[in-house]
Parts: C-alpha cells; structure tokens; sequence
C-alpha cells in the first residue's frame, strides 16, 4: 500500500488523530530533528500546515519530486497533504508552528489575501526577524496557559504571524492577489473535491454539480484565483500522485496506471510523459534519490 511507504502523521513520528477545527501547536524544532539526527524522513499530514520558523543552520527540504536548499533566517511554508521531508545542518535550530487545514481556511475566508501563503511549498528569506521571534515567544506563552482572553490573543498572535508572512513573501518575490472572495472560497472547495476524488477521474460537470455552481463559474473561478483552468488543476494533482508513486511507493507503471483509475498501462503512460517530460520508469530511475 502506499500509505506504508508515504507515512501520514498527526505530528512528526505521532500515529494520525483527529484535530479540533481550532488546533494549533507550537514546538521547537530541536525536539524532532534531533533525536532523528536531523533527518526527518518524507512523510505528509492529511489536515495540518506548517510554518517552520528557521532560526540558525539551513538543510535542504524535500516536496514530493523537488528539493528546495533553505539557510536561516527564513520561513518554510508547507501545506497539508504535500510530501516533505528535511536534511538539516547538525545543530539547526528554530520552532514549528501547526496550524489545522480548518483554522487555516477560517483565515483565508476572512482574509483572502493569505490564499497565496499556502498555495505551494515555500522558503522565505527574512530580512528581520524581530516581529517573527516576538510574536512566536508570546504565542508559545499564550498557548501554555489559559488567562482571560486566551482564545483571541491566540488567534491575534496566528494573524500577526501570517501577516508577516505574507508581507515578507511579496517583498521576496510579489504574487498575484485575487480580490474575490466568494472565487476564492469556491476555488477551494474545488480543491477539495479533487483531492476526495482525483481517483475516480469523474468529469468537469459532475465536480460543478456536487459544488452547486455552473462549468462557466468553475472556470471563471479557478482562471481568477489559481491561474489556470479546471481541468488543469485535475490534473495537476494527478501527476503529482502518479510522481509520488514513482518516487516513494514500488508499484509498477501498470499498477500506478490502475490505481489513478486509468483503463489501460499505455494511456496512463502517455499522460504522465506529456505532464512529466518523462516517461513513468525514466522519472523513477532519474529521481528516486534520497534527499
């Protein structure tokens, strides 16, 4: 099975559980890496963000078929479901913020500004890291104990963070913004759809109907919001699950083709050489490396 060779965690290492629409953790990163020797293995979380607050050292941090080479000061951004895993230079040191896909969304609705933070896997470099550092000691303060007011200083503290994040991440390199909000929330739900049943390759019309919206508003949504059009967004996510068999699981190219739903090995085959460049068992052999 592939979940055996992609584990899915609650946290690193914790067997997965069900979060409160709310949660949100805070921990340092030394309490992971360094029992695992700085090297935290590819694995993926179902429901939780990350923001890796990196303090000291650098390492080099894998998602799904890339690798990304990050130094401190810096953010490393990483949303629910994507692969990662980490080499850390020895004595790395930093904090790790979790946010639930819930919460996270919660804020995107409210502030949809914050759709780009969370869109890909990044690293962003910090210029200052006074506003981040403060805001992560009083988080961690806030979190330990329950005075008055506790639930908004929390949340406060969590828009603050992003807020950064987000002013930090377009002086590194701008972004397209969209302005519409009711576009965004539909473009995100659409996600969801895709990741529920990518599998079953159902067509276009059926993915409007379930989200009670026309073909045309799909596609004008996801044009706005995600720069592309439905279809791609399909299959996008399918070459990323076919790239992450290749790399992390042993099934064959034919048994890939037929778990994505493919009727037959050849057109799944073409599929993944016309999205990949690459053939299923070139793509193996020229990435499967460690990270």
């Amino acid at each position: 099975m592939v979940s055996a060779v992609i584990p899915s965690f609650f946290l690193y290492g914790e067997a997965p559980k069900v979060v409160g629409d709310r949660f949100l953790h805070l921990e340092s990163l030394d309490d992971r890496t360094r029992p695992s020797n700085w090297n935290i293995r590819p694995h993926a979380h179902s429901d939780l963000n990350h923001i890796f607050y990196i303090a000291q050292g650098g390492g080099r941090m894998r998602v799904e078929a890339a690798v990304i080479g990050f130094t401190a000061p810096c953010l490393l951004l990483i949303p629910s479901r994507v692969v990662h895993g980490f080499v850390y230079e020895a004595e790395t040191a930093g904090s790790v913020l979790t946010v639930s896909e819930v919460y996270l969304r919660e804020m995107i609705r409210r502030e949809v500004e914050f759709t780009p933070l969370f869109s890909l896997p990044s690293a962003v470099p910090l210029n200052s890291v006074r506003t981040i550092e403060g805001s992560l000691r009083q988080l961690s303060r806030e979190l330990a104990w329950t005075a008055p007011g506790h639930t908004a200083a929390v949340e406060s503290l969590l828009v603050r963070l992003l807020v950064e994040a987000l002013r930090t991440s377009r002086r590194v390199g701008p972004q397209r913004l969209a302005s519409n909000g009711t576009q965004a929330e539909l473009v995100a739900r659409f996600r969801e759809a895709v990741e529920e049943r990518y599998r079953t390759q159902i067509g276009l019309n059926a993915y409007a109907e379930g989200l009670g919206v026309s073909p045309k508003q799909l596609r004008s949504a996801c044009i706005r919001i995600a720069h592309v059009n439905p279809l791609q967004i399909v299959q996008d996510r399918l070459l990323l699950e076919a790239k992450r068999l290749m790399l992390y699981s042993d099934m064959s190219v034919a048994e890939a083709g037929y778990y994505l739903g493919f009727s037959e090995p050849a057109y799944f085959t073409r599929f993944f050489t016309r999205g990949a460049g690459l053939s299923p068992r070139a793509f193996k052999t020229a990435t499967r490396t460690p990270a």
